[in-house]
């Protein structure tokens, strides 16, 4: 009876000896070999953020929040076309006819406003707005502005579907986004793509200097039509295309929601935008991350806070300043009077001030050896234009030698318009010299136009 427990004992005890070496040394072996194999073929992610980014790429409910929200707009405008015949032996002005020009629009109220493109409306004397629903309605124009290309228009209908604002500041490149709008006619097209860049400058456009570049597919017709997350908010407005054909070729342009909000919410209010400015001059530098202050103009908020000459705008509000492109898409989303936080680089040391923004009818700056100011719309309407600066004081003795005077307003500079101080400031940063100047277009002291050419 002991032989036998002896036995049982020994048989258990060697059972357990052989069941810690397998679990010793064959499954750690199997473990090894399953850890190699996961490490060189991943099938999950512990990574919460690139799960959410997997997840989040559905189209479906910002499409639905949009597609009915985005407008057809139809431009009529009338044109006279003129008789050569007629007219060499005087007989006739020509024959009128109707030019019809269409693009999108952006519900963005249950009462009927919507926001679209300035070139889509532009010189209408007609507008009708076609909802997706098919149904039709005469369009008000409430004010447009053709700086950042944006119009507001309403028209009288009730619970509409519309799209809420979105906050542009935050989208990142690389981020999903839909534009919808009427491409050729076709009505409640989606597209979808990426934001592959911000701040972009298109060449030959010196006014928005800010555009969110995408590659979602925009052709004619979607102008004025709506770029928008994956949670349907509107983060821009479509407005412009890189093509050589009229077409599509690969990336599309819109303005920053945060611009088109504020410039809608002054045409409501004022019927007018009012440009908002820090008070400084800027010029370009290379190999400089930020925007360089050359001046400070006097009695400003920006000379209030502290602002120098030489400091680096490195960052307006939390959001990074990298070039001037930056700082204009920051500006244009504030009214004057608003306060901004700046920080600047000062020969390495970061500093922060708060700057009230300037209006820029208000403001003077200096180029050329000319001291620009702003015009007033009193004085537009006395002489008869529309954009336009006028001369405080001149330095320059060249230009005093042809006759340019106080008083003077300069309407270009080498073909390019002057519309407001932020056009003298890029021209001057495109210019090695005053030399470099060879054409200027100016209305003089009695109202009367006058060209001047180098060879003055």
């Amino acid at each position: 009876m002991k032989q036998n427990i002896k036995l049982f004992v020994v048989a258990l005890l060697g059972g357990f000896i052989s069941l810690i070496i397998y679990n010793q040394y064959v499954v750690q072996i199997q473990n090894e070999g399953k850890k190699q194999i996961t490490t060189h073929f991943p099938v999950h992610t512990n990574n919460t953020k690139l799960i959410a980014a997997e997840s989040s790429i559905d189209f479906t409910v910002a499409a639905e929040r949009t597609v009915n929200a985005v407008v057809h707009v139809t431009n009529t405008s009338v044109g006279v076309q003129q008789d050569p015949i007629a007219q060499l032996f005087g007989k006739g002005f020509g024959r009128e006819y109707k030019k019809v020009g269409t693009g999108s629009g952006v519900l963005i109220s249950p009462d009927g406003y919507i926001i679209t493109n300035n070139h889509v409306i532009d010189n209408a004397t007609d507008l009708e707005i076609v909802l997706n629903d098919k149904k039709r309605y005469k369009a008000e124009l409430i004010g447009a502005d053709e700086s950042s290309d944006i119009a507001l228009l309403k028209i009288d209908a009730d619970d509409l579907p519309y799209v809420t604002f979105g906050n542009s500041d935050i989208t990142k490149i690389g981020e999903w986004v839909l534009a919808v709008g009427n491409p050729y006619n076709l009505t409640s097209t989606v597209t979808a793509g990426i934001i592959s860049a911000k701040g972009r400058d298109l060449e030959g456009n010196g006014q928005i200097e800010s555009y969110i570049q995408t590659d979602a597919a925009v052709n004619p017709g979607n102008s004025g039509g709506a770029l928008v997350n994956t949670r349907g908010e509107l983060i821009g407005i479509n407005t412009a295309i890189s093509s050589q054909t009229g077409s599509f070729i690969g990336y599309s342009f819109a303005v920053p929601s945060n611009i088109a909000k504020r410039v809608v919410e002054d045409l409501m209010e004022n019927g007018i935008v009012k440009k908002a400015v820090l008070g400084v001059s800027i010029a370009f530098k290379d190999g400089i991350d930020g925007v360089y202050i050359s001046e400070v103009s006097e009695n400003t908020g920006a000379s209030e806070a502290g602002l120098k000459a030489g400091d680096v705008i490195i960052n307006v509000n939390n959001v990074a300043i990298h070039q001037f492109a930056d700082l204009v898409g920051q500006l244009k989303a504030k009214r004057p009077g608003d306060l901004v936080t700046v920080k600047v680089d000062r020969e390495g040391v970061t500093k922060t001030m708060n700057v009230k923004l300037a209006e820029i009818d208000d403001m003077i700056t200096e180029a050329f050896g000319i001291q620009f100011g702003g015009l007033s719309d009193r004085h537009k309407n006395k002489l008869d234009i529309d954009y336009g600066l006028v001369i405080h004081k001149i330095k320059n003795i060249d230009l005093q030698k042809i006759g340019i005077k106080p008083g003077y307003v300069v309407l270009s500079i080498n073909n390019i318009k002057i519309k407001n101080l932020s056009d003298v400031e890029k021209i001057k940063s495109k210019l090695d010299s005053d030399d470099d100047i060879y054409k200027l277009i100016v209305v003089n002291l009695a109202g009367e136009r006058e060209t001047f050419s180098r060879g003055w």
